[in-house]
């Protein structure tokens, strides 16, 4: 562990919430043309190092693991497909899960140039609620399979891991305990991403003083989020809300931020 690990690092800096009461749309690709009402407002983000033994997925929404994955290349197609395999693995010794499938691995990065769905996404938000869940579901299974599935109790979780020490643009999670239900409001992402031929939809969070924001300091390629984002039990914590956001310690030549992401739906008996 580096000594700046050891050190408590809670800041203060902006988040972005959406506009209570406002449905925000997004066009993959051409964020010029989305429509996202936003409102900034200054929050404390708490260091999770202090906690990282105390955390649990159905308690807080999120644990960080601390474990390699080996992957040398994620944009090489084969070592990117080995790497969902590993994390649907990951996701199931985790919730239990009989069965973990995946979609919609994601490079991320902060670097100038980059294409608008590979940015990191600066917003209070969940991605996704049960329809798109179910649409994902039907999609990669199909037919009678997945209904079956999707008559058990599952799971929307995201794994991000940063591919390079993090030193830019960390991403922050909102426990999911000050999460709300009514502080959530619908987000479409129209035409879906990818080729896909249908939307995608979810949440966006507004503004609530109580919500409890984290983050891990200087975040290295070993450790990974893993944070629920729904579940069908309506009783489950979930609505992980999260966000990139603009570190003010961060120096001013701190490298680009680049990461993986993954959205993993687990399955129970």
């Amino acid at each position: 562990m580096d000594e700046a690990d050891t050190l408590l690092r809670d800041v203060t800096a902006t988040m972005k919430y959406v506009v209570r009461g406002e449905k925000a749309t997004f066009y993959a690709g051409d964020r010029e043309r989305s429509y996202w009402p936003g409102e900034e407002h200054q929050v404390v983000f708490h260091d999770l190092r202090p906690e990282l033994g105390e955390l649990e997925l159905e308690s807080n929404g999120f644990v960080v693991v601390d474990e390699p994955s080996g992957i040398a290349d994620y944009s090489d197609k084969a070592q990117l497909d080995a790497y969902c395999r590993q994390t649907e693995d990951l996701v199931q010794r985790l919730t239990g899960a009989s069965r973990v499938i995946s979609f919609g691995p994601i490079l991320r990065t902060s670097a100038s140039g980059t294409h608008g769905h590979n940015q990191p996404a600066f917003g209070a938000h969940v991605d996704y609620g049960a329809k798109t869940v179910a649409d994902f579901t039907r999609k990669i299974v199909g037919g009678e399979e997945a209904e079956r599935l999707l008559a058990r109790q599952h799971m929307l979780i995201n794994v991000w891991r940063p591919i390079t020490s993090v030193e830019s643009a960390p991403l922050a999670l909102c426990d999911a305990r000050t999460v709300r239900r009514e502080d959530l409001f619908d987000s479409e992402i129209v035409g879906g991403l990818g080729g896909l031929d249908f939307s995608l939809w979810g949440f966006n969070l507004a503004y609530r003083p109580d919500h409890r924001w984290c983050w891990v300091p200087h975040m290295h390629p070993s450790e990974a989020l893993v944070f629920k984002l729904f579940d069908s039990d309506p009783a489950a914590v979930q609505f992980t809300a999260h966000s990139a956001f603009n570190d003010p310690t961060a120096p001013p030549n701190a490298a680009p931020r680049q990461s993986v992401e993954l959205r993993t739906i687990a399955f129970l008996d």
